[in-house]
């Protein structure tokens, strides 16, 4: 049989078949063996085989196999930080939620999350939410981001999950959709899918008081079917998000306006640091492009959060 995986609990799998039965499916032992490195072999929006074991009910099953990807968004795993965990795949689109405080949203985690979605060619979409309950001076930070991530070609909204203002906006753009939420917790994940579905009545909670950081609502990433021919992924909210499977060489290239100058370095292989005529650090110096975008990019370059590929661990996953 062929379903696509709901839930994923870690041991278990909800697989959904076309007929619209779910069934409970495990995996078989082997495939913890093929040298994955990853954490969870299977995620969400998986689509896989699997057959239906007989010595229980008809309700449970075996995977046997995971039928080719075509995209999916990783995150370094929080325990593990050789490894990586896969957040879920086959994805049209990817809304992330963006707060000013309350809890703040930084741009290097901004495009760092841009920057593995346009790796795995998938689009995503900024949400400026909770703009109901900013300051005139906070959003004009809003609407300054806002234009410097449309600039560079991303789409744009702010929304106010709470009041619902321009969630329409939003639905529009998931119909026909697989679409997965992202952000920090507590950026209002949960009340923007619930405005936009509220029979799914996901649970919510309030930010903490002591820290100003969201408090876990979701603690595994699942699939919804919404009523108005669209999919939802909601994920856990994601404390940092590191940059995992990229040579070093190959980051400028999923900075959009990095990539359009790079013909213009006077080395095809530049890396835009302390290379001679170089395009990008000459628009930078014009303010062409953003110095937050550079820092970003900087950061990971540099940083230990660029896991440097020595082999292709999903390529038969």
């Amino acid at each position: 049989m062929t379903g696509i995986v709901y839930k994923s609990t870690g041991s278990w799998y909800s697989v959904k078949t076309l007929n619209g039965k779910i069934y409970n499916c495990r995996i078989k032992g082997r495939f913890r063996l093929q040298g994955i490195k990853s954490t969870n072999p299977i995620a969400v929006g998986d689509c896989v085989d699997f057959d239906l074991e007989t010595k229980n009910d008809t309700d449970t099953g075996i995977i046997n196999h995971i039928q080719e990807r075509k995209n999916y968004i990783v995150r370094k795993s929080v325990n593990l930080s050789k490894q990586t965990h896969i957040i879920a795949s086959n994805i049209d689109q990817v809304f992330l939620l963006v707060t000013i405080d309350n809890p703040t949203t930084s741009t290097s985690f901004i495009d760092r999350f841009l920057m593995t979605s346009e790796a795995y060619s998938i689009k995503t979409v900024l949400l400026f939410n909770k703009i109901d309950v900013y300051d005139e001076e906070t959003l004009l930070e809003v609407k300054y981001l806002a234009a410097l991530y449309r600039q560079i070609g991303y789409e744009c909204i702010g929304i106010s999950a709470a009041t619902g203002k321009n969630v329409d906006k939003v639905k529009d753009l998931m119909k026909t959709k697989v679409s997965m939420f992202s952000g920090h917790s507590g950026v209002g994940k949960s009340t923007l899918v619930n405005a936009i579905e509220p029979n799914l009545d996901l649970k919510t909670k309030e930010i903490s008081d002591q820290h100003q950081q969201g408090q876990h609502t979701t603690t595994f990433a699942e699939m919804f079917d919404l009523s108005f021919d669209a999919k939802i992924i909601d994920t856990p909210g994601i404390k940092g998000f590191g940059v995992v499977d990229m040579e070093k060489e190959e980051i400028s290239d999923y900075f959009p306006e990095f990539f359009e100058l790079k013909q213009d370095c006077k080395f095809n292989n530049c890396l835009h640091v302390h290379d001679p005529k170089c395009a990008v650090k000459n628009a930078l110096d014009n303010d062409e492009i953003a110095y937050s975008r550079y820092r970003s990019y900087i950061s990971i370059l540099e940083g230990e959060d660029v896991h440097y590929r020595t082999d292709n661990y999903d390529k038969d996953n």
